[in-house]
Parts: C-alpha cells; sequence; structure tokens
C-alpha cells in the first residue's frame, strides 16, 4: 500500500500497522489522546479522524514500523521490500509513489549519478511485509466473560447516570448481556462489541415502559454528596435523548460522528443535542455556570467520573449471566414445543371427531292459534247403528223403489 507522509493508510492497514507493533487499543489511544472506541472505529472504517487528531494520528502511524522494528521482516533472503517514498512537486511524479529499493552498490546501473542530481526527499521508513496474525481459538464462554468482565461495570455505571435507579441499571445490564450471549455469533465478529451491548442497555435502560412498574414509582437513595446530587437531578432532567447523546459524547468519551451514529441522528443533530444538554446542564448545575463554552465538555467529564453513587453497582457474574440466558433459552424451547404439540393434538382430535356432513337442526314446534280443530265423523251411538243396520238389509236403492211393480 502507498500514502504521503500526510496521508493515512487504510483501516485495515491501520489495524495491521498496530499489531505488527504489538500494540494495543488502550496505548494507541492513549498516545493519540482519543477514546478507545474512537480508535476501534478508526480502524474499521466507521469514521475518519480529522483535525489536529489526524495529524496525530498520522504521525503515530508513520512511526509504527520503526517500533516494529527489523524482527517483523518475514521475507525471503534477498527480497526487497517497497520504500515510500514522498515525491516533491515538480518531478514529474504522483505523490507518494513507491519506489523498490536497489538491492546492488549505489554505482552498479547508474543509479549513483541519478541520485545525486535527484533533490533530497523525506524517506518514511519501508512498512514491514504483512504477516498472517495467527490468532488462538478463543472459548466462546471465556470470550464472553472477558467482554462482561471489562465492561459491564462501566456499563452498569453509565445505565445508572441515564436511570438514576440501580435495580433498573442492573437489570439493563444483566438484559444486554443475556441477550448478547445468545447472539453471540454476531457480537463475537462486530468490529465494536462493547458498543454493540452499549446499545442494548441504553435502549432497555430508557424505554418508556418501565413508567407502570411500581417500583418505577419509588426513587432510589440520593447519591450524598449535595454536589452529585444536582448533577445527577439535572441529567434526569434532561430529554432522553439529550441525555444519551451527552452521556456517550461526554462520559462514554465519543467522537461526535460516533456519538451520531449509536444515537441514529445525523452529526450536526448530534452536536445541537450536545449544546443544548450542556445548556440545560450549565444552567442547573453551579460548577458549569461559569465555564466557558469550549470547555463545558471537559468539566462535564471530570463532574460525572467523579460522581459517586450511594450504593455499589455490582453486575452478576458472568457465569450466572451465561447460566440464566442458557436456563431461559431451555425454558423458552420447551414451552414453544409444548404448545406445539398441544396444538397438533387438538388439531387431530377435532379432524377425527368432526362430522362429515351438515345435519341441519329440527325446527322446534309451535302452537297455531285461531284455526279450528280437525273434526272428523262423529262416534256412533246405538241407534245410529241400528238405522244403518236396516238400510244395509233393504233392497239397494233404484228405480224399483220410486216406482215399484207388480210382479
Amino acid at each position: 500500500m502507498t500514502r504521503s507522509v500526510e496521508g493515512l493508510p487504510a483501516p485495515n492497514e491501520r489495524r495491521r500497522l498496530r499489531e505488527a507493533a504489538e500494540l494495543t487499543l488502550d496505548e494507541v489511544a492513549t498516545a493519540v489522546g482519543v477514546a478507545v472506541a474512537t480508535v476501534r472505529s478508526w480502524e474499521s472504517g466507521r469514521t475518519t479522524p480529522r483535525g489536529r487528531k489526524r495529524d496525530a494520528y498520522a504521525r503515530f502511524l508513520a512511526g509504527l514500523p520503526e517500533r516494529a522494528g527489523a524482527a517483523d521482516a518475514t521475507g525471503p533472503p534477498g527480497r526487497t521490500d517497497p520504500v515510500l517514498v514522498a515525491v516533491a512537486p515538480g518531478t514529474g511524479a504522483e505523490e507518494g509513489v513507491a519506489q523498490a529499493a536497489p538491492d546492488g552498490p549505489a554505482g552498479s546501473d547508474g543509479s549513483a549519478d541519478s541520485a545525486a542530481a535527484a533533490p533530497a526527499t523525506p524517506v518514511v521508513p519501508a512498512v514491514p511485509a504483512a504477516r498472517p496474525v495467527v490468532r488462538p481459538v478463543v472459548d466462546p464462554a471465556e470470550a464472553f466473560d472477558t467482554l462482561h468482565e471489562l465492561a459491564a461495570p462501566a456499563l452498569a455505571r453509565q445505565a445508572y447516570l441515564l436511570t438514576g435507579r440501580r435495580a433498573l441499571a442492573l437489570e439493563a445490564v444483566d438484559r444486554a448481556f443475556t441477550r448478547a450471549w445468545d447472539q453471540w455469533p454476531e457480537v463475537a465478529t462486530d468490529p465494536d462489541p462493547v458498543g454493540w451491548v452499549r446499545t442494548i442497555v441504553y435502549e432497555y435502560a430508557l424505554s418508556p415502559w418501565h413508567r407502570f412498574r411500581r417500583s418505577h414509582r419509588r426513587n432510589d437513595r440520593p447519591p450524598a454528596d449535595p454536589a452529585d446530587r444536582i448533577l445527577l437531578d439535572a441529567l434526569l432532567a434532561l430529554p432522553k435523548v439529550h441525555r444519551r447523546t451527552v452521556l456517550l459524547y461526554d462520559g462514554v468519551g465519543l467522537d461526535l460522528p460516533d456519538t451520531a451514529a449509536e444515537t441514529e441522528a445525523t452529526t450536526p443533530a448530534a452536536g445541537n443535542r450536545i449544546l443544548n444538554a450542556h445548556a440545560d446542564l450549565a444552567a442547573r448545575v453551579p460548577e458549569l455556570a461559569d465555564v466557558p463554552v469550549e470547555r463545558q465538555s471537559a468539566a462535564l467529564r471530570e463532574r460525572l467520573a467523579a460522581l459517586r453513587p450511594p450504593f455499589p453497582l455490582d453486575p452478576r457474574p458472568a457465569a450466572a449471566v451465561r447460566g440464566g440466558g442458557e436456563r431461559r433459552t431451555r425454558q423458552w424451547t420447551r414451552a414453544t414445543l409444548g404448545l406445539t404439540a398441544v396444538i397438533t393434538a387438538a388439531t387431530a382430535y377435532t379432524a377425527a371427531t368432526a362430522p362429515t356432513r351438515y345435519d341441519p337442526p329440527l325446527a322446534p314446534g309451535e302452537s297455531v292459534s285461531g284455526v279450528p280443530p280437525l273434526s272428523g265423523p262423529q262416534q256412533l251411538t246405538e241407534r245410529s247403528r241400528q238405522l244403518h243396520d236396516k238400510l244395509r238389509a233393504d233392497p239397494e236403492a233404484g228405480p224399483a223403489r220410486v216406482a215399484p211393480r207388480l210382479d
């Protein structure tokens, strides 16, 4: 890769240079004067350093090959690594083009004459050849425990500053790490695992549904120091989005682009939120009232770091968090399987006992009024029966009965 003296290498090259020099993110952040999350963001390519931070970072990266030493060179004998030369303007070559150093002596191919005629140019030390970084296979549980040990106490303190409630802060941290363990492959490959967990902590701590909880109706004991009490009350009086933004920027130490990205806002919007939050805090906190605007961020950072809660904020051990998450996952899995079995059994029973055809129901009987009852022939009496018998015994009806004739 080629670059000029004032330029910066690609994000992956920045990380490779740091690893080649066997430096940690903390050491780089201390040397440049920024937060660890900012250096991680620069190496991942999410943000780009600007201004004085960019100059300091460029000088630091330019000196990394010298710190790495000759032990980092892994090329075979006789191999020549490219030397990065910043060519002066007007020499006919583009600035920052890599040129290969000659293997032989200076006068073997006439290069000595050309070197004497060429103007002196600053030469950047050669960048060591990239060597594969062998990372040991880390057990997921061990990696999770390390992340929890490093980030959980600070996140618990941040959640307390967001809510002012110890139980809610510890619960937010516990929920966030439980979710991180459930989605550990995603967290392990994330460029900023702490930022991943921090986002979950902040979202859970600032959820509006907590106001309906019975425990939310009682306030926790305020800090013993009156100055801490005033600062905490001023923080809790801010709108939630301003409180989150100012805590990320002043408390955690993220730069403005990272703060805007984590709060899902534009950079100008995040800057306005920080300015409004600083103005509100300066009006409520006497220690910040006389501080100039350009010094308010540093003063607020010191005050937030000095604030002492009235009770310890000790998260649960990492093993307990992992065990609780796995136990909850097993319970949900069993409940899901049980519910599926019940639905399957109910469906099978319904299919076996359901009627195969439609039988319309019989309408209930109703009485009808106003219609005379159906009457048949009257019952024969003894007199009527005798008349019937006499009529049957007489001759049949016919003309003979009307006009009888004498035989």
